[in-house]
Order: C-alpha cells, then structure tokens, then sequence
C-alpha cells in the first residue's frame, strides 16, 4: 500500500496517482479505514481512478484522529494538492460525507463532483454513545446499527470484530466531530453535481439525510439500495458501484 509524506507525517492509501481516468477520493466514516471501499476500489477501475485513503490516525497513516470536520477537510485539500491529480470527485461514506460536503463549501474550485453514501448536512450522535465512548468504553450496540438485516453472518461478524478492535478514543473524536457538524443551511450553495446513495435500511443515517440532500442541492440526485444499513457500499457493492458508475460518465 502506498504512502504520501505530508506534514512530516506519511499517510497511506490505495491507488495510483499516475492511473488515467476521473480521480475519485474515497474518504471512510467513523473509525473507519481505506477498506472500506474494498468493492469500489476494484470494481471501478474501468470506469475511473479510483483511490481510497486512511484518514489522519486512522489504518496505518500516522497522525491522530480529530474532533473537528475542517481538520479532516483541510488535510484532505493538502492530501489532494500533493498527489497531483487535479480537482477529483470525492466520495464520502457517513463522516466522509461530511468532509466532502465540507470541502465542497470551502473548495468550490477544487473538485468536480461529490458522492455521499449513508452521510447528511447535519450527524447528530446519540449522547449515550459519546458519554460512553468518552470513558473509554466502545458501546456494545454500536454495530449493531451499521447493517441491514439481509446482511451476511461473515460480514456482521468481520464488523463487529472491527468496532472491537477500534480504539474508543477514535470513535470519540471522530463521532465529536460528526456531532458538530451542521451545514443543513448552506448545501444549497452547492452547485456540482451530487450524488447521494443510500440504504434503505441505514438506521445511522436515514434514508430522510438524503432526500433532505436532494430536494436542497441544485444537481443532486439520490440512489437508494434497498435492504441495505449504514455499510451500503460493503452489503450491496454490486448497486452502489452501478450507481456510482452511471453518475461517474458525466465528468
């Protein structure tokens, strides 16, 4: 896996810089890491560039995780910057979402489209969640909200091992940051071409996050993938890269 030295720090990812087609930047959620978007970053590679990062603290980049959405946007434009790729179509999955979004508003020159899959303008966390994680502690029932219910055995199992394995202190700063984040008010300004996919099961992120999106943004346009939870892109890989593929021609 390759790395990018920035900020005397090296952060990881998956892809290559130099590969021909429209740059698309995946950003993980909460906890999360690059493989996340294992299925996209293998079935889009005729369509597109496709490159998944480890966000600051997150996988195997260096650095700390943040409480603050600007801080992970902010890095992502110098991560951007320094990969030469030019303005790229940036994907975010629930927090990642968020990051584009946010990127979208304060960079509105340096990218060509987003795709928001299980995200919103606005990710309230449940108090309980973020007192516990404040203690040390990862909520047992967390897991439970990233899936559907047609959601296999294998991946219910290799999901909650992860949040297992996830330091609570990451969850809480990125969850921090999700719970700050609000920009319900300002997406309208938002003029590139948006896509939004969404589970119609996601209980995280309901499915009225992105119709929300929709009705506000002046070119979005919303794909929802039924029976799918929060981690549409690992239960219903087949739907979403279809979706993205179809949004991903116009660029």
């Amino acid at each position: 896996m390759p790395h990018l030295e920035m900020d005397n720090h090296r952060y990881y990812y998956a892809g290559d810089f130099e590969r021909k087609g429209t740059p698309i930047i995946f950003c993980h959620g909460s906890g999360g890491r690059h493989h996340h978007w294992l299925y996209q970053f293998k079935g889009l590679k005729e369509t597109a560039n496709p490159i998944a990062v480890d966000l600051p603290g997150h996988g195997r980049s260096d650095g700390d995780p943040a409480d603050s959405i600007a801080f992970y946007r902010d890095w992502l434009h110098r991560f951007i910057i320094r990969s030469g790729l030019g303005p790229p179509v940036i994907a975010g999955h629930s927090m990642g979402g968020a990051i584009a979004l946010d990127y979208a508003l304060q960079y509105p020159d340096d990218y060509r489209g987003l795709i928001l899959v299980g995200s919103g303008g606005k990710l309230r966390v449940l108090p309980a969640f973020l007192e516990e994680l404040q203690e040390g502690t990862v909520p047992d029932a967390l897991s439970g909200y990233l899936y559907g219910p047609a959601a296999s055995k294998e991946l219910l199992e290799k999901g909650r091992k992860e949040v297992k394995d996830t330091a609570a202190s990451t969850y809480y700063a990125d969850l921090s940051a999700c719970d700050k984040f609000d920009v319900m008010d300002k997406v309208q300004s938002i003029a590139k071409p948006v896509l939004m996919v969404c589970g119609s099961e996601d209980q995280l992120t309901p499915v009225k996050y992105s119709r929300y999106l929709e009705e506000k943004l002046p070119d979005g346009k919303l794909e929802i993938i039924d029976g799918a939870g929060h981690m549409v892109m690992l239960e219903k890989p087949d739907q979403v890269n279809q979706a993205i593929t179809k949004f991903i021609k116009q660029f």
